[in-house]
């Protein structure tokens, strides 16, 4: 008599499961992939803003064409070798920035490299602050929208997000001036710090750039308190771009989470909504926002030329509008090439993150 394991004698095919192959090394090959993709990123947008600065001519004509003598504009151009093909141009660029050289400017004949770390700082910290604006506005009125969801908070909230993101930055940042720094002189209007300030904080040992850091480095409290008071207005301006976006993303993804099945159960048996929102609502809620911070960082940057020179906050944003007035494009290109730069490490970074958090990212 056959055993139910054969038919006819002949054994059966095994019905039990098979453990599924895992992906051995999905992160590693995923971590790979998105570093080696920031080569040719950070290749095409370089190709990009040197042809683009190439359609109006040379750079020395651009910047000082009427103010020499056809002669001597002929001669400044041939010494840089801007006569040559634009091939050859091109090509000789991409060697330069390889070696980490990005030309000198125009206007103040200085080594862009020596801008960029300059006025890097500033605008560094101006994004740190912008970030940290939007995320104090973003997560906890987007976890509000969700629990009061189709009230009249929620509506509120979901108008208030829309004007954030809408409202351009140096709008914005007018606004904010005119009502907490010329009506209300809470706060001052331009600059990062008073000039006593900056003195001391430049004059320390090893400075960072970055006021805030460098104020509780020294333990000036001080002036840790005018750093802040200067850098108010300009993060709230930038950060609420960013912080509108997060609000939405927030209160949609919390709404999600709150209809789960897990969360229902913890109704039945009694757990306060507020636990629920802040416990089960709050992690889950972070996902779309480390998910989409590479976005928004370029968004920041773009702004942060707005916001710069709308508060007089001398970062790289503040010296790129001043290049551009004196159509210093050697200058512009290379910040435009760092900005590029910055935006594709910290899009790799953010994916890292997210794959991190959520590893069906990875696969």
């Amino acid at each position: 008599m056959s055993t139910p394991t054969e038919i006819g004698g002949v054994p059966a095919p095994s019905t039990a499961a098979k453990p599924a192959k895992t992906k051995g090394g999905g992160f590693s090959r995923y971590l790979i992939t998105r570093f080696l993709l920031i080569f040719p990123t950070v290749f095409i947008l370089i190709t990009v803003v040197f042809f683009l600065m190439r359609i109006t001519g040379d750079p020395i004509t651009a910047a000082l064409g009427g103010r020499l003598t056809p002669d001597q504009l002929a001669e400044r151009i041939h010494a840089a070798g801007y006569d040559r093909p634009i091939l050859i141009q091109y090509f000789e660029y991409l060697g330069q920035v390889v070696r980490g050289d990005l030309g000198r400017t125009m206007t103040d004949n200085l080594a862009v490299t020596e801008v960029l770390t300059t006025y890097g700082a500033a605008t560094l910290e101006l994004a740190i602050n912008s970030v940290f604006v939007a995320l104090l506005i973003g997560i906890p009125l987007g976890l509000v929208a969700a629990k009061f969801r189709d009230r009249y908070p929620d509506a509120v909230l979901r108008v208030f997000a829309i004007l954030a993101y809408a409202t351009p930055v140096f709008f914005a940042g007018l606004l904010l001036k005119l009502i907490f720094g010329v009506w209300l002189g809470w706060f001052p209007i331009s600059g990062r710090a008073d000039w006593q300030t900056e003195l001391a904080l430049t004059g320390l040992q090893n400075p960072s750039g970055i006021y805030w850091l460098d104020a509780l480095r020294s333990g000036n409290m001080s002036a840790l308190s005018d750093v802040v008071r200067h850098a108010a207005l300009p993060a709230i301006a930038l950060g609420l771009l960013t912080g509108g976006v997060f609000l939405r993303l927030v209160r949609t993804n919390a709404i999600g989470t709150l209809g789960r099945e897990y969360v229902q159960a913890g109704r039945s048996r009694g757990v306060s909504e507020f636990r629920l929102v802040t416990k089960h609502a709050y992690r889950p809620a972070l996902i779309p926002i480390i998910t989409v911070m590479g976005m928004q960082i370029a968004m920041l940057l773009g702004g942060a030329v707005l916001t710069e020179t709308t508060f007089e906050w001398k970062g790289l944003g503040f010296k790129l509008a001043e290049y551009l007035t004196a159509r210093d494009f050697v200058a512009v290109q290379g910040i435009v090439v760092l900005l590029a730069i910055i935006v594709a490490f910290t899009n790799f970074i953010v994916d890292i993150l997210a794959a991190l958090i959520d590893p069906r990212i990875r696969y």
